[in-house]
């Protein structure tokens, strides 16, 4: 995997904060505090230029409103999302759609599709959130690193694919809320990575799927396992 200047740290579950080759600091998928797989001394996030929410569920946004208040980031997401988060204080959001590409900052930020749900508690309510999606990433070096957000396996990766073709691959593989191993690997074919780095597994005992299952299916793919707080560059 070359990453020429791109620094990746797991936070946990799907949380990624990715250093550009600028020194900008991207955040995806915000739950520190909550996040029973993030290092204690991560969860006082220090700097963050840009924050990415992939849909409205707390294991995906649950230090967004905090984190965008302390830092006044750009927050990218569905204009459902952002317009709530607007509403809790949050100053700089930058609300999207599925198709669209915009800049933010020294990094290119498109949004794709995803099949799940994207509720947002608040409080006593259950507030639409807008629907789910992934990102695909595109950094000033040339690298594009594809974050799937919470999703099944859909014919339409092929279309990411075909459009970005991004080498590096953030899928979930947890099972029961999201693809398992099996359901990953098939994503593998349509997407064609070079590298995968497992996500969204492990945080709690009904996320079965394991990087390890996911590697005997997809033996001509780099699956990078990656430790809660390890950086790679």
């Amino acid at each position: 995997m070359k990453l020429n200047g791109i620094k990746i740290t797991w936070l946990g579950h799907a949380t990624f904060r990715i250093e550009t080759p600028q020194g900008k600091t991207l955040l995806i998928d915000p739950w520190v505090t909550g996040n029973p797989k993030c290092p204690e001394q991560e969860k006082n996030i220090s700097k963050v230029d840009v924050i990415l929410c992939t849909h409205g569920h707390g294991d995906h946004i649950g230090d967004a409103v905090e984190i965008g208040k302390k830092h006044n980031p750009v927050v990218v997401g569905m204009p459902e999302l952002c317009g709530w988060l607007e509403g809790k204080g949050v100053k700089r959001v930058s609300g999207m759609n599925k198709g669209g590409t915009q800049t933010v900052g020294d990094i290119k930020v498109t949004m794709v599709h995803a099949e799940h749900s994207s509720g947002i508690e608040d409080g006593s309510q259950m507030i639409y959130g807008g629907q789910a999606a992934g990102y695909v990433v595109e950094f000033s070096n040339g690298v594009k690193i594809y974050h799937a957000g919470d999703t099944c396996v859909f014919g339409d990766m092929a279309i990411i694919c075909d459009i970005y073709a991004p080498e590096i691959c953030m899928l979930p593989i947890g099972d029961h809320y999201t693809m398992g191993p099996r359901e990953a690997a098939y994503a593998c074919k349509l997407l064609k990575p070079k590298t995968v780095i497992p996500m969204h597994y492990g945080t709690f005992p009904v996320l079965t799927g394991r990087p390890a299952d996911l590697r005997k299916l997809v033996p001509d793919v780099e699956v990078r396992e990656m430790k809660p707080g390890e950086t790679i560059s």
